[in-house]
């Protein structure tokens, strides 16, 4: 059985932040090489700085949604209103037409693993994003089964800079 701590994740061409966060999350792993890092295991007060583009979403297994837990600033004024406490799907009402990052949110679930996109932005408000990189970190309460995804987003303009 491969484990979480045999991974090893090419994170050339990611954005700095998507790194910082990727490997912040392999340092919080508990002991045990199977078992995923929790949400009580993540302490914002550790990467204070991209807090802005961080996203919790909870995970409902059967059927499968997700629920926005909190959103940092970016992502709220990225997307143009407060999302927290509402169901991914409501939130976006146009996520069908997002198929690729839905697939990456159900990867991150069901594979327990890291997934990282880039493309053209779908579910944003401000319509002046030429591109997404989004990194899904898989969190478990119980270390084994996910419960939870750690997200990070960089919007980037079409001068190729960073939104925040």
């Amino acid at each position: 059985m491969q484990t979480n701590s045999d991974i090893e994740i090419d994170t050339t061409g990611w954005h700095p932040s998507l790194i910082r966060l990727y490997r912040y999350w392999t340092r919080i792993h508990p002991p045990g090489a199977a078992l995923l890092p929790a949400r009580r295991h993540f302490d914002p007060v550790e990467v204070p700085d991209l807090l802005p583009g961080i996203w919790l979403l909870d995970v409902q297994q059967s059927p499968f949604r997700l629920r926005y837990r909190l959103a940092g600033t970016g992502i709220v004024d990225a997307i143009g209103h407060e999302v927290t406490g509402l169901w991914f799907d409501e939130a976006h009402r146009t996520i069908g037409q997002d198929a690729d990052l839905m697939r990456s949110l159900r990867l991150a679930v069901c594979d327990a693993l890291p997934q990282r996109q880039k493309g053209k932005p779908r579910l944003w408000s401000h319509h002046e994003f030429a591109l997404v990189e989004n990194l899904l970190l898989p969190l478990a309460g119980d270390g084994r089964r996910v419960d939870m995804l750690c997200a990070y987003t960089v919007l980037y303009r079409p001068d190729g800079s960073a939104a925040f």
